[in-house]
């Protein structure tokens, strides 16, 4: 089943964290289309069946409504991706600067899982549990 769910985030520097989150975190390109300004109008990153799609920050109709966290001064939701091994993405991560707000640990719901913040503030939670395969 293809995620029918796609979080969508804003960056300052969107070219600069595009790059950033496939180092850290594994994601690859699905489709990268520029604004013609140095910025990214539409970007499409897959992690195995998910997905998330991110632009340059912008004011424009959507960017009223959707906020970078420096903007905000916080964050309101942080996409949760199920992974096979934590420990992998965990220490991609840290060696690529993500600040580590929630420490890699087994829980007792099942599963290893962590939380970081990426260089722009976007938090994200990585871990092996699969909601979907529980009873």
């Amino acid at each position: 089943m293809i995620a029918n769910i796609v979080p969508t985030l804003r960056y300052r520097n969107a070219p600069r964290m595009l790059e950033w989150l496939v180092e850290a975190f594994g994601f690859k390109r699905h489709a990268v289309h520029e604004d013609g300004k140095g910025g990214i109008a539409h970007a499409q990153l897959t992690l195995g069946a998910g997905m998330i799609m991110l632009s340059s920050a912008r004011d424009d109709e959507f960017g009223k409504f959707q906020k970078t966290p420096a903007a905000l001064g916080g964050t309101t939701q942080s996409p949760y991706i199920i992974v096979a091994d934590a420990d992998e993405i965990y220490e991609r991560a840290v060696a690529n600067g993500a600040k580590v707000v929630i420490p890699i640990a087994d829980q007792d719901y099942g599963g290893r899982v962590f939380s970081c913040r990426d260089p722009e503030g976007h938090l994200w939670s990585f871990g092996t549990y699969d909601p979907w395969k529980t009873a």
